[in-house]
């Protein structure tokens, strides 16, 4: 990574990148915004994109391709058995982690799908750092049930501490020593817990859960889809890690996984997703879902051309310059909201900036969804679209009861390449008056609520006139500007 210095004391965040393809983007008019999150029920999943300004949803499939990656995707080889384009996806894949096996699928979700189905039984745990909703979900459909092993710090919304996805040890041992291994399917980390803020795990920290695993006979499971964060964190955090090359980090965890997988929408900035290993036995079990469930074992779903791109978008993920920009954007993002005194996790972590929810609207009962709230204010006021992750993330039990999540969050996420700091400054200085002016947002309650992921499809409705109000407000603030 670059080290640029300026003469003024606060350094910006330089991207080391320039624009070369752009896409027109439209801002609506306030009364609009607030026709369009009411149409959407609340759950800004279901905002149409020509309504959104700045998409902050998620970095899964919307981080900027490269050049090169558009270029790639013209060799493209289309046939359906034996392509040379599954033939360059691999050898990308093995130069990173360097696992023998690669089984390709259509997305990371695929991937989840396929080992669960593989090495699930009922009744079986599967132990985690911290889970996330797919996961957690085709785990449950398999019969089997998640045990989330986080340190203590790592729900501390506010810590120095540098990795907070890391897994307790202690309460590693304790699980398997009490569950015994044959009731573990497999441990799993994701690096980057996804969330509670996109918060890494440290490569110290993996080894032991490594050597653990392995002393127990209990494969280890690794969501690779948010790594390019944390190599970056490992490499710029982790003293022993600073004189390593990224590819040598990679092909560490790789050495010390039995099983990595990964959502290409987010490494490798395609639309696709792989599952890689060396162990022949657990590659054979999963083998034979990729036809079943995917497509051919040499395309597993995904478009040829958007193999070609992840190919060299996984090249680029070993480049520093290119792995540090969404650390060092979404740091300064939280900084600037910091001075500001909105409530954010700290340290910075990665995919986005994440403000807690709960102290923001600390007036609101986590009943009520405060994260989900602020999603649909944030939008009514700047036209962004951020993600609820808290309590309409999570899913009721089997007796219809609903758990609080640990957090209320709202993510802002900044796909890589795509947003400049004026659009982050932007988003700061409405953050900023609807900080100000919190105590005008209401509530939410379900009027539309499915049984399984709710949060991508379900739909709300405001509790009382409160959107309206914030808007009133908003058009006395900011006159007739957007």
């Amino acid at each position: 990574m670059k080290n640029i210095k300026w003469i003024f004391n606060e350094p910006l965040p330089m991207e080391m990148h320039k624009a070369r393809i752009v896409q027109k983007i439209n801002l609506l008019e306030p009364k609009k915004r607030l026709e369009a999150i009411k149409e959407a029920g609340f759950n800004t999943f279901l905002l149409k994109n020509h309504d959104v300004f700045l998409d902050m949803l998620t970095d899964s499939g919307v981080n900027a391709m490269s050049d090169k990656q558009q270029a790639a995707m013209l060799q493209a080889d289309d046939s359906y058995a034996g392509s040379e384009t599954f033939f360059r996806l691999e050898a990308a894949i093995q130069k990173m982690f360097g696992m023998k096996f690669f089984l390709p699928a259509h997305q990371g979700r695929a991937c989840e799908h396929i080992i669960s189905k593989a090495l699930v039984n009922k009744g079986q745990a599967v132990l985690m750092n911290y889970h996330f909703t797919t996961s957690k979900a085709h785990v449950v459909l398999e019969g089997g049930f998640v045990e989330e092993l986080i340190t203590d710090e790592g729900l501390n919304l506010n810590s120095i501490c540098k990795f907070k996805g890391n897994i307790d040890i202690d309460k590693l041992k304790d699980r398997i020593e009490k569950l015994g291994n044959k009731n573990i399917a497999f441990v799993r980390m994701e690096a980057g817990t996804n969330l509670i803020g996109g918060q890494p795990f440290s490569l110290e920290n993996f080894e032991e859960v490594s050597k653990i695993c392995k002393l127990n006979n209990v494969p280890l499971v690794l969501d690779a889809s948010l790594l390019s964060d944390n190599l970056h964190f490992i490499k710029t955090r982790e003293e022993n890690c600073k004189n390593m090359t990224i590819n040598e980090i990679t092909l560490k965890l790789g050495k010390l996984s039995d099983i990595i997988y990964f959502s290409a929408r987010k490494l490798g900035s395609g639309r696709g997703g792989a599952i890689c290993t060396s162990n022949e036995i657990l590659f054979k079990k999963m083998q034979g879902f990729i036809p079943l469930f995917e497509g051919f074992l040499t395309y597993g779903g995904m478009s040829v051309r958007e193999m070609e791109a992840i190919a060299v978008g996984l090249e680029e993920t070993l480049d520093e310059d290119m792995i540090s920009q969404g650390p060092i954007f979404i740091e300064f993002m939280v900084k600037e909201l910091m001075k500001r005194d909105i409530p954010v996790v700290t340290p910075a972590g990665g995919l986005g900036c994440h403000i807690n929810a709960m102290k923001f609207l600390e007036h609101l009962p986590q009943t009520e969804y405060p994260a989900g709230a602020l999603a649909a204010a944030l939008f009514i006021v700047s036209g962004a679209r951020g993600m609820e992750r808290g309590t309409i993330s999570e899913q009721r039990d089997e007796n219809g009861v609903e758990p609080l999540a640990n957090m209320e969050l709202l993510r802002l996420a900044l796909p890589r390449r795509v947003f400049s700091l004026s659009h982050i400054m932007f988003i700061v200085d409405r953050l900023e008056w609807l900080f100000k002016n919190r105590e005008l947002v209401g509530g939410l309650e379900w009027s539309e609520e499915p049984n399984i992921l709710r949060f991508f499809f379900g739909k709300l409705r405001a509790k009382g006139d409160w959107p309206e109000k914030l808007l009133e407000k908003f058009e006395q603030d900011f006159g007739d500007s957007l």
